[in-house]
């Protein structure tokens, strides 16, 4: 248990990682105490929320809704706040040590970076705010002398396999894989729900087949990325900017029982890699004790009762987007910035029943293509391109869509 009380701000409080990790809170209660609570147009989970964890402050993305929430809170003694100042405020507050920040997407880069600049422990659970800005994410984490601990559960296991005492110092720059003696990192991926349908039939995927992942409860969009496994190629991205990992020094390889959360290969023909169940209940719980250990309430794994556990090479014919996620990370400025905007387009796209399941990697390879080269060196540029992005992907679903 921890020994001193840390003071929790949750970016995206009732998504499911917000929601996993006020479970892993109130299983250590003498430990955390929630200052703040983030959502963007849930107001009815908000609301249950405060009344159970009492923060001193809610806040709403969602101008109309933080209104009416006031309303609802109206002698609890909770501060709302609006909109995107209000997420960016709470993030920085000098009385929060920590920041889950688990905004879905892009809508979570302001704040993300605003928990960087104050210096705070920043958990990051939000992919999409590291492959859209990148060095300029990394450097507000080393300039402002924040801890930052992934919790993308393939990231997490990298981290938990890396030198303990050299962890954060690879993360801030200080050394190199090559000088931990590490050749390569791997990460693992389900293959999601379509591993093995026939590739004529992906065409014809719905919405909800896509959502129906075999090992994990997750929210729509991740689920589509899981489907496609742009998450892999997303996260391909984030662990060359965690890590500072070549292209080369990354491997992406499915792993169907999604136990082993992903590998560290040492330069002596070591491999370390995580092993779990499926619940982010327990990067959470690492990420929140970091670099103690407490309580989640997940089950060890029962080895005696797994059968086999699998590994097979991606087969990029069958998920493309493995592959334009690396060609963007390859092709540097902006290009993760457009990939990033143009899937989020496109998953919507497919989950409103407006583009087939197989058009997503096409939209997103026609506005690369498209793209010109163009470097990003401030936030500014980043959200300049983000917003290109998501005209072109517009552009693309006005030509195709009946």
């Amino acid at each position: 248990m921890m020994s001193n009380l840390q003071d929790i701000c949750i970016l995206g409080s009732t998504g499911s990682i917000g929601v996993s990790t006020l479970s892993v809170i109130e299983a250590n209660q003498s430990g955390y105490n929630v200052v703040a609570l983030t959502a963007n147009k849930n107001r009815q989970k908000l609301f249950e929320q405060c009344l159970k964890y009492k923060p001193r402050y809610a806040v709403m993305k969602d101008i109309e809704q933080a209104g009416q929430l006031e309303k609802q809170l109206q002698g609890h003694n909770i501060e709302v706040l609006a909109g995107d100042d209000g997420l960016e405020a709470v993030a920085a507050l000098e009385e929060v040590d920590t920041v889950m920040c688990a905004i879905v997407g892009a809508a979570g880069l302001a704040s993300t970076l605003s928990a960087a600049r104050a210096g705070k422990k920043v958990l990051l659970a939000n992919k999409e705010a590291l492959v859209m800005s990148g060095a300029l994410f990394m450097d507000e984490i080393k300039q402002n002398n924040a801890t930052l601990i992934p919790i993308d559960s393939e990231h997490n296991a990298i981290f938990q396999c890396l030198p303990s005492s050299q962890a954060q110092s690879l993360i801030q720059g200080n050394c190199s894989l090559t000088e931990l003696g590490i050749e390569k990192i791997l990460l693992t991926g389900s293959g999601g729900p379509f591993r093995q349908t026939p590739l004529e039939q992906l065409s014809k995927m719905t919405p909800d087949q896509a959502c129906d992942h075999p090992n994990w409860s997750m929210g729509r969009k991740i689920s589509v990325d899981s489907a496609t496994m742009m998450n892999k190629g997303l996260e391909f991205i984030e662990a060359h900017w965690l890590f500072s990992a070549s292209v080369e020094q990354i491997e992406i390889i499915v792993h169907p029982q999604s136990v082993v959360h992903s590998m560290v290969h040492y330069r002596d023909g070591s491999v370390l890699a995580l092993l779990g169940l499926p619940d982010m209940r327990t990067p959470i719980a690492h990420g929140l004790a970091y670099p103690n250990r407490i309580e989640s309430n997940v089950q060890g794994v029962n080895f005696t009762e797994i059968s086999a556990l699998t590994f097979e090479p991606t087969d990029e014919a069958r998920f493309p987007c493995i592959r334009i996620a690396r060609e963007a990370l390859e092709a540097g400025g902006a290009a993760s910035t457009v990939l990033n905007a143009a899937n989020e387009v496109a998953v919507d796209a497919f989950l409103t029943k407006r583009i087939k399941f197989t058009d997503i990697a096409s939209l997103i390879d026609t506005v690369l293509n498209k793209m010109t080269s163009t470097s990003v060196e401030s936030i500014a540029a980043v959200m300049e391109a983000d917003a290109w992005a998501r005209v072109e992907a517009d552009h693309y679903l006005a030509r195709t869509v009946n």
